[in-house]
């Protein structure tokens, strides 16, 4: 047996995946410690971004970061155009023309995604690999291809799985036709007059009060929605009914199958790297470098914020981790032996077989460490405490999680029929918690839980063998025997303090709803509903202020009775539109004088209202006006009613009663902006004023107001409905809870009682 080059002289090696986990490892340890091999990767251009862009951006990536502090950047940057060079395309669309005189191909690219559409899984895990073994055959000289697969590609297995090749007799051309012909089947299903009907029903009922448009966008939404849920179930279960977990280990086994297709008619030399569930650095480039949330880790996270008291797994099941640099070194010692052509070589990469780790172990370390350093609890000001899991079993956490998933449907059903106050906003937190919760528990329960039961032993003789022929003063460096790895160590000393260092910086108190400073600019507008808003007042309230103190005290009680009447008529109205509201209720004041109103305004009601603005708002006004900012004011109330808070804004849009020879008809002069008729006049007006929305600001907080807050770069609820105080959570937008509240008819008449008789509010006089 000839000795393998360790060191890769004067190789050519194209790598594949270079942007992902294992393709950044790769490409690091080529450039540090392999000085005489050049690299081409295969990088695809990401919107306006280029392939040489992508490429230039990794070197400033953590990744380069302990390269970086020896040679600099300038020495990386010099090395990149030295020694890499970069091919553009992607593999879903066929491989461009390749070097001719590539001597090693490591194929790290892949959807590393478990529960992706079918269609899309099978374009990255079958179809993009079926091109790139295409352009390899079609090359002058072969090169030694490394196929990077994973241990699960053995599927639902117990008992010990050996490197060699899968025994099955899947079809991959009938599996990727199927896939490929799903995507049609599946929009064309979602498209029938009776899927779209029940679409735009269930939309009108969530989102009417917002407008027509929101409403169809959120029918087109929840249709799209429905068709990727449906390919990603078409996945899932055509995986599970061939013996696989998910669609990624079946597509994954499947291009196992096309790699020794292709070996053989070909006569390429294959090796299948198969490594088991890859985490953060042991040792190279530095302890803990990871670049992104791997399988493992969004586990621990939720069990260190206390989020999953339990999890669907065997206690004795092996958890087969292994750490980056392993994968990395192990893969790199595999491009060096060559196997035979034709016959494909396999290696499995993993802890199992030599070092296992129980999922109780793993529960015991994670629950050590985060007892020991516990991560902090942002709302309540401590630390969270960890839960001990008791491993109940998939069937018990199934039902805890359906008993759980009905128990906050019912209860936000019943608090989005409570009108809008602090407690009904408390209560709301408290299920949109335990809803992110439950959420996140059936999430992972599905992804992972299944790989918590694995009772596979991934045996791994021929990996340990390639360890073994490492020369004694390389082993130390590129070794990659698993036998000595502790851990504790590793769980407790370099991989939890890793994952959770960013979550710790995050978790601070965030400063109320609008505390931050402003930024400075007169390309800013700042837009404000008014009623719940600025006032805490409404429609109704605002009229019997006009109307009771136009009247003795001794006709209030048939006018409140009135009023009482109709209220019904215009709850239904709200219900449909805001807009439908505001018609109905303004013909109220069919038959008053515009003059005589005015007057009642501005001597009484005017001032009223005034004392009705919350101080927060009133200062956030000022702070914006203060900033150089354009300050809005967008209302459904009268014109004639507001009067008094113009000097706060600089454009106030208001409704215009119509009227006919000085007496009010009880009819708008034009449709009221409500919904999405106030983000179209804001548009306008940015248009004209050279205003930038994505800087500008919004505030509102009826769910009526929800398409004004999603057309401005910061939008702020302000004491928001139950409807969008649930959208504002949903899409983490700040919730600002803003001093008074809005009269019922009682209050009102007191205070109007007040006025009337002389004492007024504050000690006013008449």
């Amino acid at each position: 047996m000839p000795t393998p080059d360790w060191t890769l002289d004067g190789a050519h090696v194209l790598l594949t995946g270079a942007t992902g986990f294992l393709g950044q490892a790769t490409l690091e340890r080529l450039l540090s410690d392999f000085p005489t091999t050049r690299v081409t990767v295969l990088i695809r251009a990401r919107g306006t971004t280029s392939a040489a862009e992508r490429l230039a951006s990794l070197a400033r990536k953590p990744v380069f970061r302990t390269l970086r502090r020896r040679i600099g950047a300038d020495g990386i940057a010099a090395a990149m155009a030295g020694r890499v060079a970069v091919v553009e395309g992607d593999l879903a669309d066929g491989v461009p023309i390749l070097p001719d005189n590539l001597t090693t191909v490591i194929h790290c690219a892949s959807t590393v995604s478990f529960d992706p559409p079918i269609d899309e899984a099978f374009q990255a895990n079958v179809e993009g690999l079926v091109n790139l073994y295409e352009a390899v055959r079609a090359l002058p000289r072969a090169p030694h291809v490394l196929h990077v697969s994973t241990a699960y590609v053995a599927g639902a297995r117990k008992g010990v799985v050996a490197e060699n090749s899968l025994e099955h007799d899947v079809d991959w051309r009938a599996e990727l036709a199927a896939a490929r012909a799903a995507r049609a089947e599946v929009e064309r299903a979602s498209r029938r007059p009776e899927a779209l009907r029940a679409l735009l029903a269930a939309a009108r009922a969530e989102h009417g009060k917002a407008g027509p448009q929101t409403t169809a966008r959120a029918a087109e939404k929840a249709r799209r929605e429905q068709v990727t849920e449906r390919l990603v179930d078409y996945g899932r279960t055509r995986a599970q009914s061939l013996g696989w977990p998910d669609v990624y280990t079946f597509t994954k086994a499947l291009g196992e199958r096309v790699a020794e297709e292709y070996a053989r008619e070909a006569n390429l030399a294959v090796s299948v790297v198969r490594p088991a569930i890859v985490q953060s650095a042991l040792r190279h480039p530095y302890p803990g470098w990871f670049d992104s949330f791997k399988m493992m880790d969004p586990i621990i996270l939720a069990y260190g914020r206390g989020a999953l008291p339990d999890f669907p797994g065997l206690p004795d099941g092996v958890v087969d981790l292994v750490p980056i640099d392993l994968v990395t070194n192990a893969t790199l010692a595999i491009a060096a032996v060559e196997p035979e052509p034709g016959r494909p070589a396999y290696y499995h990469i993993g802890t199992g077989a030599r070092n296992p780790l129980t999922l109780r172990q793993l529960d015991e370390n994670i629950r050590s460490y985060f007892r020991r350093h516990p991560l902090p609890d942002a709302g309540r000001r401590g630390h969270i405490l960890v839960p001990t899991w008791r491993f109940p079993g998939a069937r018990k956490i199934e039902r805890m999680l359906r008993t759980g998933e009905r128990a906050v449907s019912m209860a936000e059903r019943n608090l989005l029929r409570l009108p809008a106050s602090p407690r009904t906003r408390e209560w709301m937190t408290k299920v949109h918690k335990e809803s992110r919760r439950v959420e996140l528990l059936r999430r992972l329960s599905t992804l992972y839980g299944v790989y918590a039961e694995v009772e596979a032993i991934y045996t791994d003789t021929r990996t340990v063998d390639l360890h073994r022929r490492l020369p004694a003063e390389r082993a130390a460096a590129f070794g990659f025997d698993v036998a000595d790895l502790s851990w504790s160590h590793y769980l407790q000393e370099v991989h939890c303090p890793s994952i959770t260092a960013l979550l710790r910086q995050q978790v601070t108190r965030r400063p109320a709803a609008g505390a931050a400073a402003l930024p400075r600019g007169g390309d800013i507008v700042a837009v404000f509903d008014l009623e719940g808003t600025v006032v805490a007042s409404n429609l109704i309230e605002s009229f019997l202020w006009a109307r009771l103190l136009d009247r003795r005290t001794g006709g209030w009680a048939g006018e409140i009775a009135a009023l009482a009447a109709a209220t019904p008529r215009y709850l239904r109205a709200e219900h449909r539109s805001r807009g439908e509201f505001i018609r109905t209720f303004m013909r109220r004041y069919a038959g008053a004088s515009e003059e005589a109103l005015r007057e009642l305004v501005r001597e009484r009601v005017g001032d009223a209202l005034l004392r009705r603005a919350m101080p927060e708002a009133i200062r956030r006004i000022r702070a914006h006006r203060a900033a150089g900012h354009r300050t809005i004011l967008i209302t459904g109330s009268a014109d004639i009613l507001i009067e008094s808070l113009a000097p706060l804004f600089d454009e106030v849009v208001s409704s215009r009663l119509h009227t006919r020879d000085g007496v009010l008809t009880g009819f708008l002069a034009a449709p009221p902006l409500v919904g999405e008729a106030r983000m179209a006049w804001v548009r306008g007006y940015a248009e004209r004023v050279g205003a930038d929305l994505t800087r500008s600001y919004a505030y509102g907080d009826s769910y009526s107001d929800r398409p004004l807050l999603e057309g401005v770069g910061n939008p702020v609820a302000v004491n928001p409905d139950p409807r969008l105080f649930r959208h504002a959570k949903r899409a983490n937008w700040p919730v600002a809870e803003w001093g008074g509240h809005t009269q019922g008819p009682v209050e009102t008449m007191l205070e109007i009682a007040a006025v009337s008789t002389g004492g007024g509010v504050g000690g006013r006089e008449h």
